[in-house]
């Protein structure tokens, strides 16, 4: 059931936009701010993505496919989350979206992502902040 659900989580980033990038797409980087993951990819579109870990005990494997790569500007992917409980099927998979810009401050980062009902979308805006602030001290 597609919905038409969006969040778009925007935010400036005191550093460059190369270590900005590196810090989404490097999975040694992502697994320090992105709950523990292990995420796993080649970045080329029509590629699977997983992003693979452990939470409160219970081992999960999230998935998607890479829908778009262009370094250092944008990158998209298709998401289904181990934890929606609901089945492997196209309907279902979330699209999110990474893009970074210069501006004077730094980077600006602009998360967004589709598909999904009220709910699940104000439950990620709320991880995405979390995951954003770890990113953040990351790489600031």
């Amino acid at each position: 059931m597609q919905t038409q659900h969006q969040i778009t989580y925007s935010t400036i980033i005191k550093a460059s936009i190369e270590k900005v990038w590196q810090a989404l797409t490097d999975p040694v980087l992502v697994k320090q701010y992105f709950f523990g993951s292990d995420m796993k990819t080649d970045w080329k579109p029509g590629s699977p993505i997983y992003f693979l870990g452990e939470w409160d005990g219970k081992p999960y494997e999230d998935k998607g496919v890479i829908q778009e790569y262009v370094p250092n500007q944008q990158l998209s992917y298709t998401y289904l989350s181990n934890w929606s409980g609901l089945p492997d099927a196209p309907e279902n998979y979330l699209l999110v979206r990474y893009a970074v810009e210069a501006v004077p401050e730094g980077t600006r980062l602009t998360i967004t992502q589709s598909n999904y009902d009220e709910e699940r979308a104000k439950h990620s805006e709320g991880n995405w902040a979390s995951v954003i602030d770890a990113l953040k001290k990351l790489v600031e």
